[in-house]
């Protein structure tokens, strides 16, 4: 048993003359000074290098697996992409050139006509450029009952090449119901060769 009278007696300028159990006291103290020491000083960066090199490695190999799957789909990926442009290519072919632009104005002035509806505003604006290709818009007033304007909108919207109809705005004519004036934009669209 020790005796802490003894403690008190304790010589520290000659320790080695001290008892058995304060030179171990003495010597576990050491010991944990210099872990204690060597873990903040050189082991604690090291760990925390490794926890940062083990995220990095975590986001590298879900990167490397998210581009292996599309690499193993590349063939997919190609024969699709073959597959649009294919697309792409019929679709411009219903976008008229530009001298294809007249003859389809006058289609669409002759779907009005056809189908009897007076005509009483026919007007091209100028053209709007986009991207890869041009919106030609048309001012449109014409008159007739309502049977004409759904057939014309229809005939206009089964023609070969791309014509769109907006602004729609219906009203009665005159004093009769069945007499309509329709005021609209039509648009149809050119592709723009140089893009």
């Amino acid at each position: 048993m020790i005796d802490l009278k003894s403690l008190n007696e304790i010589d520290y300028n000659n320790l080695g003359e001290a008892p058995g159990f304060v030179k171990a006291v003495i010597a576990i103290l050491i010991v944990a000074v210099l872990a204690g020491g060597g873990y903040w000083f050189l082991i604690k960066d090291q760990i925390e290098e490794l926890e940062r090199a083990e995220r990095t490695e975590q986001q590298l190999r879900t990167e490397f697996e998210s581009k292996q799957r599309r690499a193993a789909n590349l063939a997919a990926y190609e024969a699709q992409l073959q597959e649009m442009e294919l697309m792409f290519a019929s679709l411009l072919q219903l976008l008229p050139n530009t001298a294809e632009i007249p003859s389809l104005l006058v289609d669409i002035s002759q779907a009005a006509l056809s189908v009897g509806l007076e005509i009483e505003l026919f007007q091209p604006r100028g053209e709007n450029n986009r991207t890869f290709y041009a919106e030609v818009p048309v001012q449109l007033r014409v008159r007739g009952n309502y049977e004409q304007l759904a057939e014309f909108v229809s005939s206009v919207s089964s023609m070969p090449r791309i014509v769109t109809v907006h602004d729609v705005f219906i009203r009665p004519h005159g004093g009769s119901d069945s007499d309509l004036s329709m005021e609209a934009r039509v648009r149809t669209y050119r592709y723009l060769e140089g893009s």
